[in-house]
């Protein structure tokens, strides 16, 4: 099938490959002319296991094209997907006008039957508002030509979106319409061999559902951040409570993890914009209201307690940061705990020493040439006249270091973990005190 991608960015890049991948004929169209430039080269702008071979491999045999040429894009594909961003509005709702200006461009390059699809996450009447603009373009060309907006929200996850892709759990598409649900239906043949994946609903219920699933998954990780909270208190350990509810299959161990509270592209603005629609309809999200606010605290937990530990400020003090980027597998900063911990530490006066296995570029893009700021090669360099390291990003390269030389490195010898990676215990051995979340401190071994 001819289709057409409007964004490149982790959504629509990431869609585009596969559906190259499996046969398709894509066409990618971007306004960034940078951006493009690096594509058509191979050069993949996210950080995304897996991606940059499919890329590179579609390309080669002339089933992915990238381009800024909108007229081209919109002639090419009889399936054209919206994947552009939907960043959030002062208000907390989200920004729909990049989805609408595309629409607007449809319409005013369109000369037959197009299927529009919505894969940015938007709110509920997208679709509809994407219709009307169709419309007025179409009518404002004196143009009658049928087309049809169809709801499919993605739900992958960055770090892991090519195998998201490739083998979805479930393929939301909102229709009304029996020639679109066609449509996708033989668009994802390939991906629905085994068993059928596809749940077809109306477009509203598709709208609402990719916001919803975002905010169950946000209400669990403040949820455990919570009990977590309370077990610091009554003396209990978190890590213990976790296995104890996780057993249970009705919960399930996904995403019961403590930590610093959730960031990234997603959750932080799905949530916000999900309050918003609730809102401007009259209706209080309670708990939803509580998601959010749990969040916020959240993430000051390590910066605070760090601060505490040290009587209240951190002049001449210096910090290991381990982890920038907002989860494993990606560079991607946006929303990140991270972030919240650096402004704390210096707002305290500390220097700060981080090391992240791929987001140092984006921290340079981010922060800039500071005084405060070193961005170390390795975790042991980061450590080196560091009092004490901070945890944010759970990376596998952070699971098993040298505890040894974790004692030698710190000046107080001491570690605040945001991830709970290791067993007290163990860094108690080596002389090392250790705060994490949700369990009770161990001082430093005399």
């Amino acid at each position: 099938m001819k289709v057409t991608v409007f964004g490149t960015g982790y959504v629509g890049l990431v869609q585009g490959a596969v559906l190259a991948d499996v046969g398709h004929d894509v066409v990618c169209v971007d306004v960034d002319a940078a951006k493009v430039a690096a594509l058509k080269a191979g050069r993949i702008p996210i950080h995304e296991p897996g991606l940059e071979p499919i890329v590179q491999a579609n390309q080669a045999a002339g089933r992915l094209r990238f381009t800024t040429d909108a007229a081209e894009g919109v002639a090419h594909g009889e399936l054209i997907f919206l994947a552009v961003g939907t960043p959030p509005d002062e208000d907390g709702s989200a920004d729909l006008q990049h989805v609408l200006a595309v629409a607007r461009t449809i319409a005013q390059h369109m000369a037959g039957p197009k299927t529009i699809v919505n894969k940015s996450t938007v709110p509920v009447g997208t679709a509809d508002k994407v219709a009307e603009a169709v419309r007025a373009g179409l009518q404002a060309r004196g143009a009658d030509i049928a087309f049809e907006v169809v709801s499919n929200p993605e739900f992958l996850k960055e770090g892991a979106a090519v195998a998201d892709c490739m083998r979805p759990d479930r393929i939301v598409v909102g229709t009304a319409s029996a020639a679109a649900e066609a449509q996708l239906r033989e668009l994802y043949a390939p991906f629905n061999r085994n068993h059928d994946r596809m749940v077809v609903m109306d477009v509203r219920s598709a709208e609402l559902t990719k916001y919803a699933a975002n905010a169950m998954l946000a209400t669990k990780i403040s949820f455990i951040n919570e009990v977590a909270n309370l077990a610091e208190r009554l003396g209990a350990d978190i890590e213990a409570v976790r296995r104890g509810i996780g057993s249970d299959p009705r919960i399930g161990y996904h995403f019961i993890y403590p930590g610093v509270g959730y960031g990234g592209s997603c959750f932080p603005k799905d949530v916000k914009a999900l309050i918003h629609t609730a809102q401007s309809i009259g209706f209080e999200p309670e708990v939803l209201l509580a998601v959010e606010r749990r969040n916020e605290a959240q993430r000051r937990v390590l910066p605070e307690r760090i601060v505490a530990h040290y009587g209240g400020t951190l002049q001449g003090k210096t910090i290991a940061v381990w982890g920038l980027a907002f989860k494993p597998e990606t560079d991607d900063m946006r929303e990140a705990p991270s972030r919240n911990l650096l402004q704390g530490l210096w707002a305290a006066g500390a220097q700060v020493r981080a090391h992240d296995p791929v987001a140092m570029d984006e921290a340079r893009r981010i922060f800039g040439e500071r005084a405060d700021l070193a961005l170390c090669d390795t975790p042991m360099q980061a450590l080196q006249g560091a009092d004490a390291l901070a945890i944010v990003t759970e990376w596998k390269a952070f699971r098993v270091p040298d505890f040894a030389q974790m004692a030698r490195l710190l000046r107080d010898r001491m570690v605040f973990d945001g991830r709970n990676l290791y067993d007290p215990a163990v860094l108690a051995r080596h002389g090392l005190g250790y705060q994490s979340i949700g369990r009770q401190a161990v001082s430093t071994a005399p």
